[in-house]
C-alpha cells in the first residue's frame, strides 16, 4: 500500500509510520514540527520529510490511505485536498482496528492504572515467550517502541484511552478497537483534564462496553464504584463479565507480598493501586489461558518503568521514588503507599504543579490536607514558565499554603532553588518522593536524587 501522514511527528504516529515501512509499504509523512526522539527515528527509518510544512501537492491519487494525526487541523491543506481527492482518511485507531480486524483483542481501558495493566499484561506475554502485537501510550522497560504489528500474530494488546480519535472524528479513542477482551480499572471524571462533562464521560465507557464482540468479556475492578455502576447499565448486553478485587497482601521490610492461597509472592512494586492493577492483570491473563501459577512467576520482577511509583535510588536506608501524578486523589493514594510501604521512616513529599493552575484559587483549594501524610511537603511551581507580566505572584506562596493546609510546607518557584533544597535537605530518617505530570525541565530524576541522597 502507500499510506501518507498527515503528522507524522507524534509519538504513536511516528511509531506506527516506521512498521508499515518496516512491513514493505511506501509510506510518506508530513508535519510543521517534529521534536525528539520522533525526529531521530523517522531520520533513522528514512521517513523524515525534506521539509517541515504541510504541502497539498503531496497528496496524490494514487495514495491508498491517509492517517491523520490530532495534531493537524479541520483546515490542514493536505486533509482537504486529501476530501477532494475522496482518499480513505483514517483515524489512527480506526486505522488499527482495520489491520487487527482479524486478531484477539485485548483493549484496556480506564481512567487510570490502565498504561500499569498493559505493560503487565505484555511483561508476563513476554516472559512466557507469547508473540503478540501491541499498541502502548508509554515507552516500557522490555520494549523499544510503543507500537507492534505483525500480520503473522494473532493477539493485540491495546493500551485504550478515552480522547478524541481525530480532528474529524470526535468520539473516543477506545470506541474504535471492537475489543474480544476489555478492561475496566476505574471512572473517574478529572475536571484537571478532562474537557467534557462528567456525564458525557461516564457515558463514553458504557458506550465502550458496549463495542465488545458479542460473547466477548469484559473484566472490570469491583472496588470501584463508578465502574460498578457504568457496569450496571449495561447488563443489556450479551458479554462474559468478571469482576476482580484487591488481593491480599502483607509488607516485611519494604518489601509487599501477594497472598495466593498458602503461598506468598514477593513483588517490586507497591502500593494499593498496583496491587488493584496486578488483579486486573491476573484476570486479562487468566482469560489468555495463562496459568495462576505462571502468571505469579513472571509478575514477581515487573518493576513500573513509567514513572507510578517508579523507584529511582537509594542510599544508607533512604529511598528516593518518582510518581506520575498532579490530581489531589493521585497524591493522597501515592503518598499513602510509600508511607504504608515504609512505615518507620518520615517521608519528604515534593510536588510540581503547573504553573498556571498554581495561579487558581479554587483550584488549588480542593488540595487541602492532600499531603497530610508526608512529614515534610514542598510544592514546586516553575514561575519562570509564567509569561504574562500582569500577573501578581507576590502572594503565591501565602495562597498555596493556606490551599494545602500542611504543618511542614515550603513553596520553591526556581529550579535553582529546587536543587539548593535537595542538596541542603539532612535525608538521614527520610525517604523522597517526587510527583509530577511534567518533568521537572527535563532534570535527570538521577541526579535529583543524588543530590537528596549524599546530605546523609
Amino acid at each position: 500500500m502507500r499510506i501518507h501522514f498527515i503528522a507524522i511527528g507524534g509519538s504513536i504516529m511516528h511509531n506506527l509510520a516506521i512498521n508499515l515501512a518496516e512491513q514493505g509499504h511506501q509510506v510518506t509523512g508530513s508535519d510543521d514540527q517534529i521534536v525528539e526522539p520522533s525526529k531521530s527515528h523517522l531520520a533513522e527509518a528514512g521517513l523524515l520529510p525534506k521539509e517541515m510544512g504541510w504541502f497539498a501537492n503531496r497528496i496524490t491519487e494514487d495514495i491508498d490511505a491517509v492517517i491523520l494525526g490530532m495534531h493537524a487541523t479541520d483546515d490542514n491543506p493536505e486533509l482537504q485536498k486529501a476530501k477532494e481527492l475522496g482518499l480513505k482518511i483514517y483515524s489512527f485507531p480506526e486505522f488499527v482496528y482495520e489491520q487487527s480486524a482479524d486478531k484477539v483483542r485485548v483493549v484496556i481501558a480506564g481512567t487510570y492504572g490502565k498504561t500499569t495493566i498493559t505493560s503487565m499484561v505484555m511483561h508476563v506475554l513476554k516472559k512466557l515467550g507469547k508473540n503478540f502485537d501491541y499498541l502502548v501510550g508509554a515507552q516500557l522497560e522490555g520494549f523499544d517502541k510503543l507500537l507492534q504489528l505483525n500480520p503473522e500474530n494473532n493477539l493485540m494488546i491495546i493500551e485504550g484511552d478515552e480522547y478524541f480519535a481525530s480532528p474529524l472524528d470526535k468520539q473516543s479513542k477506545f470506541l474504535l478497537y471492537k475489543p474480544n477482551i476489555a478492561l475496566i480499572s476505574g471512572v473517574e471524571w478529572d475536571h484537571f483534564k478532562t474537557v467534557i462533562s462528567k456525564e458525557d464521560y461516564f457515558k463514553q465507557f458504557e458506550d465502550f462496553i458496549r463495542t465488545i464482540v458479542p460473547k466477548g468479556a469484559l473484566i472490570y475492578n469491583k472496588d470501584d464504584k463508578n465502574t460498578q455502576e457504568v457496569v450496571e447499565r449495561t447488563m443489556d448486553i450479551k458479554i462474559n463479565r468478571h469482576g476482580y478485587k484487591m488481593p491480599e497482601y502483607t509488607i516485611n521490610k519494604g518489601v509487599t507480598y501477594l497472598q495466593v492461597g498458602d503461598e506468598q509472592i514477593p513483588l517490586k512494586v507497591f502500593g494499593k493501586h498496583n496491587l488493584s492493577n496486578i488483579a486486573g492483570a491476573y484476570t486479562v491473563c487468566e482469560w489468555l489461558g495463562v496459568k495462576r501459577e505462571e502468571f505469579y512467576h513472571a509478575i514477581q520482577d515487573f518493576k513500573s518503568s513509567i514513572r507510578y511509583l517508579e523507584f529511582v535510588a537509594s542510599q544508607n536506608g533512604s529511598v528516593v521514588y518518582q510518581d506520575f501524578a498532579h490530581t489531589p486523589s493521585k497524591l493522597r493514594s501515592s503518598i499513602h503507599a510509600v508511607k504504608e510501604q515504609f512505615p518507620n521512616k518520615a517521608l519528604v513529599t515534593i510536588i510540581e504543579l503547573n504553573a498556571y493552575d498554581s495561579l487558581d484559587t479554587d483550584l488549588i483549594s480542593e488540595y487541602r490536607d492532600s499531603m497530610n501524610e508526608s512529614d515534610f511537603a514542598v510544592v514546586f511551581v516553575n514561575t519562570s514558565q509564567i509569561k504574562e507580566k500582569n500577573i501578581a505572584l507576590d502572594n503565591l506562596i501565602w495562597r498555596l499554603t493556606e490551599g494545602f493546609n500542611h504543618q511542614s510546607f515550603h513553596v520553591i518557584t526556581q529550579m535553582a532553588d529546587l536543587e539548593g533544597f535537595l542538596e541542603s535537605f539532612k535525608s538521614n530518617g527520610y525517604n523522597l518522593l517526587f510527583m509530577s505530570s511534567n518533568n521537572y525541565n527535563g532534570v535527570n530524576m538521577a541526579s535529583f536524587a543524588d543530590k537528596f541522597l549524599r546530605n546523609f
